[in-house]
């Protein structure tokens, strides 16, 4: 039989998955065979990253059809291996649709006679194609709110109905399932995820032997021990697991040449604590925009999981903390305040269940990765609520940022052979790590390039040669041309369009940029928030409140992250996150109104309404007098005051975020010390934070006024700052990547404990877990 020709993924493509023996899809081969499938959405493929379709080929009855787009036309490839191996059947069906998603209801047959109906399930056909993603109105009460629409958020949102499903009689109707809001201040998938580019670390052991026991041990080296092994041994031992689900709901993953997912070396991990060892799963370096859309695709099955895109969370309203409990019970989320961005309307949601997935907090710093919206909101929300931050004096610094922009190189150019340089040309992580080079850590690279710089080895940025000397250079040139394209078509992309070089014959000027909190808001193993207090032996959970992802700390990253496990911790505790609501609402799921919520929440939004009205009165040069909440950012009238000051009327919270951005770079960036972190502290007490809160409208405008959501994130901003360097403060050590030039050793006597910071700059202490590696030297 021959083998038609596939064509190559010019465009994004659609992946269905076909199973054998049911209704729907009959394909035809020959005068007197065919074979009928069922097919169902999967996901999206990787563009451009073959020149045929690639599948994977199993043993059962399961096979996958990708469809790529050409223009207007959608090329729809099917290989597929019946259950004995023996016949191997591959069509091409040409397919003209209007719309991406009308692919899954409607098409003209092809010459094969191939029909395919729509077969997602939980989501009726009347329902399929999906209008819009955005509610103007939203419900009074969910069961559960999902602040955030990255990998964490939406994650937690599947973990849910999932495992509320694996619960119900087979034919229960969606009206049962829990109502779950998943509210972002961004469209989801235009959410940070989508930046991640390296891949997703897994013990599969696809390429060379692998198991979860050294990838576990590799994670607790690469925190230097301030990871709490309890919650890095569930990573690591679901890692495989996770990964294997991603691909089955739809993750186009590279792969080998006999089918497997291709796995490539990154830093830090290591066969037994030897040498570097192929454990990250990737798709080319696009794997976050795979997985987002990915995950998105998945909620999009459901009708009770519902999206509110560009909505910014005001508050968070918690009894118990700062607002105390009517019934004396320990703290407990009541819900939120929304503001809805297209309006400017605010509302009140009431929910039993609340998950806070917003993010990191990267824009702390001026050079940095991470997107314009990474601004701490979650991690500002926990502390305006009375709770606290955990490790958050640990920031990491991506070693590869493109000079002077702070986007990324991802780290897998060093994983496919790329090598640091200094302006001698000398591959000097060598000596800084001799046994795995330029694979060491990220903190170990992001010193080693500062050391460089500091002993006068640095060079300048190309565009800009009468700047500092302050980068390396990235060498890629010795990588195969085309496989260079093939791995790292996103890094060639970018070092193309915005340093003006071409990677296969160029240098690539580099220095570190901010890029993962490692801290965030403490959360137990299945994602709930909780707080520790002087002299009480146990944390105080908060009932309800749960936390995932990046601007959470389950601690599992410690003093600093390996690379490629932030996807997985993402994916891991947002499951957890979700299956554990699922299970407290099985047991207890309460009705509207059936405690104090409602009225606390009242009270929360009449305080938010009177503070978004005084913002909008400032544009109009009128003075209203609120009452003022620090950390929420509610204005005072002596602020209003201050706000015809020449200074005041011309700054903006752009400018403000700028500022403080530079300002910590230099106070509390690669290194830091005693004189340095006072300094920014006392700028953020006695200048950043009273700007924050003089800031002004310049539009009185309700709809689309961006500079009212700036302002609000600038305030959490500054906050967040300041709870950072009070914890690097009273860190009096060197670890992971914290550097203090006043205090360069690890100190295990008096810091092997995680730091609790508060809004009140009071910081507590709670011992790591450590169960199967105690503390050892950390060398690469």
């Amino acid at each position: 039989m021959r083998e038609h020709d596939a064509l190559p993924f010019e465009k994004s493509a659609l992946l269905l998955r076909a199973t054998k023996g049911k209704a729907g899809c009959e394909t035809t081969v020959g005068k007197d065979h065919s074979v009928t499938w069922n097919l169902t959405l999967i996901g999206v493929a990787v563009k451009g990253e073959t020149d045929e379709s690639r599948t994977s080929r199993r043993a059962d009855t399961t096979s996958y059809l990708s469809v790529s787009c050409h223009g207007t036309f959608w090329y729809a490839t099917n290989r597929s291996v019946d259950s004995l191996g023996k016949a191997f059947l591959v069509c091409r069906h040409t397919l003209i649709v209007k719309e991406q998603l009308d692919l899954l209801r409607r098409f003209p047959l092809s010459d094969t006679s191939l029909a395919i109906r729509n077969n997602l399930p939980r989501r009726s056909a009347e329902n399929a194609r999906i209008v819009s993603m955005t509610h103007s109105h939203l419900n009074s009460h969910y069961d559960a709110v999902i602040i955030g629409a990255g990998a964490a958020g939406l994650s937690c949102a599947l973990g849910l109905v999932r495992e509320w499903e694996k619960s119900q009689e087979p034919n229960h109707s969606p009206e049962e399932m829990p109502s779950v809001l998943v509210l972002s201040k961004v469209q989801p998938l235009r959410s940070h995820t989508g930046s991640a580019e390296g891949g997703i670390a897994a013990s599969l052991g696809n390429i060379e032997p692998d198991n979860w026991q050294w990838h576990y041990r590799d994670t607790i080296k690469g925190g230097d021990w301030l990871v709490d092994q309890d919650a890095a041994k569930i990573l690591t031992q679901e890692a495989p697991h996770t990964v294997i689900q991603l691909e089955h709901d739809g993750v186009a993953f590279s792969r080998t040449e006999d089918g497997h997912i291709a796995q490539r070396k990154f830093g830090g991990h290591t066969a037994n604590g030897e040498k570097p060892v192929r454990r990250v799963a990737y798709a080319a370096d696009r794997i976050g925009h795979q997985i987002l859309h990915t995950l998105w695709q998945q909620c999009q099955r459901y009708d009770t999981i519902h999206f509110a895109d560009e909505w910014y969370v005001t508050d968070l309203v918690v009894e118990g903390l700062n607002v105390p409990s009517a019934d004396g019970d320990s703290p407990r989320v009541c819900g939120i305040v929304a503001m809805e961005e297209a309006s400017g309307t605010l509302q009140s949601i009431e929910a039993p269940s609340v998950v806070l997935a917003t993010g990191g907090a990267g824009r702390v710093y001026h050079t940095t990765s991470n997107s314009w919206d990474l601004t701490g909101d979650g991690m500002a929300l926990a502390l305006a609520a009375g709770l606290q931050l955990e490790d958050i004096e640990f920031m990491q610094f991506h070693p590869t940022g493109l000079a002077h922009t702070g986007i990324l190189l991802s780290e897998a150019a060093r994983g496919e052979g790329g090598v640091l340089r200094n302006s001698d040309l000398e591959p000097f992580m060598q000596r800084y790590a001799p046994g795995v080079g330029d694979l060491a850590a990220r903190d170990v690279v992001a010193r080693a390039i500062q050391q460089e710089v500091a002993e006068g080895r640095g060079v300048a940025d190309p565009l800009t040669p009468d700047s500092p000397r302050d980068c390396v250079w990235l060498d890629l040139r010795s990588i195969e041309k085309e496989r260079l394209e093939e791995a790292l078509p996103e890094v060639c992309s970018t070092v193309r369009e915005f340093a003006g070089l071409d990677p296969a014959k160029d240098l690539i000027p580099i220095k570190p940029t901010a890029h993962y909190t490692m801290g965030g808001i403490p959360v137990s193993l299945d994602g709930s928030v909780y707080c520790i207090m002087e002299n009480k032996p146990k944390p105080a959970p908060v009932q309800g409140l749960k936390a995932a992802g990046e601007c959470s700390c389950v601690s599992v990253h410690g003093a600093n992250r390996l690379g490629a496990n932030s996807l997985l911790d993402a994916v891991v505790f947002g499951t957890r996150s979700g299956r554990s609501i699922a299970e407290t609402l099985r047991l207890h799921h309460p009705l509207p109104g059936q405690n104090t919520s409602a009225k606390t929440l009242a009270t929360a939004l009449a305080a938010r309404t009177a503070s978004i009205d005084a913002l909008l009165s400032q544009a109009r040069g009128s003075a209203i007098s609120t009452p003022t909440d620090t950390i929420s950012g509610d204005t005072t009238s002596a602020d209003i005051a201050h706000a015809s000051d020449s200074a005041t009327a011309s700054d903006n919270p752009y400018k403000l975020m700028n500022d403080v951005g530079i300002m910590m770079e230099s106070h509390i960036g690669v290194s830091c010390d005693a004189t340095s972190i006072s300094s920014a502290i006392d700028q953020l007490e006695n200048t950043f934070i009273p700007r924050a809160q003089r800031l002004t409208l310049h539009d009185a405008s309700r709809t689309f006024n961006q500079e009212l959501c700036a302002i609000m994130e600038a305030r959490n901003l500054v906050h967040v700052a300041l709870a950072m360097a009070v914890a690097t403060l009273n860190r009096q050590e060197s670890r992971g990547s914290l550097y203090r030039r006043d205090y360069p050793d690890r100190d295990d006597e008096h810091f092997l404990s995680h730091s609790f910071t508060a809004t009140d700059g009071t910081v507590l202490h709670k011992p790591v877990v450590i169960d199967d590696y105690p503390p050892q030297k950390r060398i690469y």
